[in-house]
């Protein structure tokens, strides 16, 4: 009887943790990040320019900000944010390929960016919190493969329906989407309704830390998550336009991006693995320093295996940077932590929706993407010093 029980629960703990990795599959993959292999042909057939392409990328990051900080008010139940925001996504991608002009795109881009963050909110928080119900934690970072299977997903089908054009493009990813909905659509309606949260529920840490160092030190933190936000996105938003500036005739340039989402992959489930005990301002200097090695690469050796390492960098810590700013809000707050995670959320999305209004024009006045990507290595490479830093301050005997 208890070996039913106990198999049961693992299954049902393995159901809500692939529910919700393709639910973030489909919300942050395809919502979110489809527009990454979308843009050079978009570009291509002069629909744009590299200036409205770097619009429409921060306006959907304007609007994944707007999403998340509205997460915290808002009182319907979890599944039913879930489905509204898949729905949504769904629908937005097929609008994609039937609306025309740039006024329709960005207002598309923009509610995408609104319903892949409510969708990453609510299903982080209702599937965290069905894992620690199934005692089934240790499932969390299957969860969160699930933004790296989406942009590899989005990577290779893009740039293959591409060739027919953009408008077959954004139609076929929506209808992927739905396909992806369907099987998963009654996992979210067994009848529990975990009450919403602002953020993914993890474990609370027992840190010692003292108000005044806690109060710095989540400061410091909400400033440097902002350097994350805005040293990956230039390579996230441009990446199949620079490796094809690079490479011109390659057939190799429209992989690179899916390269990086199956990167993340492994990344998330190291993450989710990290010893309590590891300090994780360490961990987060060494994500940071990892990243702007893959961005500089690309720069320093503009070749093949120069951006297929450099995907590689960038994507693994992609997702563990987020887990890890996550465990350090729990450590400084506990289980109060829920305003500093949507403080240092809200400084995330400040960092993605200036990097690409700065990355753009500066490529398109100069013809290369070298500068913009040199500006977002440095920064990622100052908040992996600066968390050192605070590691170092609040390790010295007396402070």
């Amino acid at each position: 009887m208890s070996m039913t029980f106990d198999t049961r629960t693992r299954r049902e703990a393995w159901r809500a943790a692939l529910a919700c990795m393709v639910t973030l599959a489909v919300a942050m993959g395809l919502g979110r990040f489809a527009f990454t292999p979308m843009l050079p042909v978009m570009l291509e057939e002069g629909k744009l320019d590299l200036q409205g392409g770097g619009l429409l990328a921060s306006l959907n990051y304007l609007g994944y900000f707007l999403g998340a900080l509205s997460c915290a008010a808002i009182r319907v139940r979890p599944v039913a944010m879930v489905r509204g925001a898949l729905v949504a996504t769904a629908a937005l991608l097929l609008g994609m390929g039937l609306a025309h002009g740039f006024g329709a795109w960005g207002v598309l881009r923009t509610a995408a960016g609104v319903a892949s963050a409510w969708a990453f909110v609510f299903a982080s928080g209702w599937g965290l919190r069905r894992l620690a119900e199934t005692r089934a934690p240790e499932l969390g970072g299957v969860i969160y493969t699930g933004p790296g299977i989406g942009i590899a997903v989005t990577g290779l089908l893009g740039g293959a329906i591409g060739r027919w054009g953009s408008e077959v493009a954004w139609l076929g990813l929506g209808l992927v989407a739905l396909a992806l909905i369907a099987p998963i659509w009654r996992v979210f309606d067994d009848g529990r309704a975990p009450a919403p949260a602002s953020g993914p529920a993890l474990p609370a840490e027992p840190g010692k830390v003292e108000p005044r160092e806690a109060r710095a030190d989540a400061r410091w933190l909400v400033a440097l998550y902002g350097l994350a936000g805005f040293g990956y996105i230039i390579t996230a938003t441009f990446l199949p336009v620079i490796a094809r500036q690079a490479l011109p005739g390659s057939p190799w340039p429209d992989l690179f991006w899916p390269l990086f989402g199956l990167a993340v992959i492994p990344g998330a489930l190291i993450g989710a693995r990290a010893p309590s005990h590891w300090d994780n301002r360490l961990l987060l200097a060494a994500a940071y320093a990892l990243q702007a090695l893959g961005i500089v690469l690309s720069v320093v050796w503009p070749s093949l295996w120069g951006f297929a390492l450099g995907s590689l960098l960038l994507g693994m810590p992609f997702t563990a940077i987020t887990l890890f700013a996550m465990r350090e809000a729990r450590r400084l707050r506990g289980n109060a932590a829920a305003g500093l995670i949507g403080y240092a959320t809200a400084s995330y999305g400040v960092g993605q929706i200036v990097g690409p209004l700065f990355a753009a024009p500066l490529a398109q006045r100069t013809g290369a993407f070298a500068l913009p990507l040199l500006a977002a290595a440095a920064a990622l490479a100052l908040g992996a010093a600066l968390f050192v830093a605070v590691w170092r301050r609040a390790s010295r005997p007396g402070s």
